[in-house]
């Protein structure tokens, strides 16, 4: 796998870390994700993916933007009001770093398709608003055998996790039950701080550096600036990994 100069350039700055250096890029580069969700939280976790040199991104929203998604939905403009999130997401994100391969999935994510349109990813990053599309995603993961980094926010408040079943919890062991559906508070910031440890995750498990946050849900209030993590456990009932379903 060869890089240009430009790229050499582009990623000067991250190869220069320990445990980096040229043979983790190329890794990095033929890693393949994907985003479920073009919306807040997809946003940075797609751009800090995709400047870090992640090669392939699946990204899939069927959802288009309107005024009320701009405090928070910076893969998005006025200019594409209409326009259908994933393929906006790819226009961005192919500007910003044009040596790497976007594919925009305009579906609806649901059982008939998941798997289809995971692909052959290496990863899934959850980014979407509704626990009933994450439970699909979460088992799409179980049956793929790949992890899964979940991201989840409300007003100031936010949580992470990396989720690699059967070593950890699954999705559906955190949060047994969803939420009711509901238009809730977001200030744009908040999916920024989340997004981007999502991207965090993402990228010390493609470039196989650090420790990822397996087995524990760190949860952030952005009121107080505060980190707190918690250990989760399996639940041996867990209808999506459960050994006694």
């Amino acid at each position: 796998m060869e890089f240009t100069q430009e790229e050499l350039n582009r990623y000067n700055r991250q190869m220069m870390m320990e445990g980096w250096g040229l043979e983790t890029q190329k890794k990095v580069k033929g890693s393949t994700v994907f985003i479920a969700g073009a919306g807040g939280l997809g946003s940075p976790v797609s751009i800090y993916l995709a400047v870090a040199g992640v090669g392939n991104i699946r990204i899939c929203d069927f959802d288009s933007p309107d005024w009320s998604n701009l405090n928070r939905q910076i893969l998005h403009n006025h200019n594409r009001i209409g326009t259908n999130k994933a393929v906006s997401a790819k226009q961005t994100l192919t500007e910003l770093n044009p040596h790497i391969n976007v594919e925009a999935f305009s579906d609806k994510i649901v059982a008939e398709n998941v798997d289809e349109i995971v692909g052959n990813a290496d990863l899934i990053l959850d980014c979407m608003d509704n626990f009933p599309t994450r439970y699909l995603l979460n088992e799409s993961a179980i049956r793929k055998k790949i992890p899964l980094v979940h991201g989840s926010i409300w007003g100031l408040d936010g949580r992470v996790t990396f989720i690699q079943s059967p070593e950890t919890p699954c999705l559906q062991c955190y949060f047994p039950e969803s939420p009711p559906k509901e238009v809730f508070p977001v200030l744009g910031a908040t999916p920024g701080v989340i997004g981007t440890l999502q991207a965090m995750e993402a990228l010390k498990y493609l470039a196989g550096i650090g420790k990822p946050l397996k087995g524990r849900l760190l949860v952030w209030s952005g009121n107080d600036m505060n980190f707190r993590t918690f250990r989760g456990f399996k639940d041996p009932d867990c209808p999506a990994c459960g050994t006694n379903k």
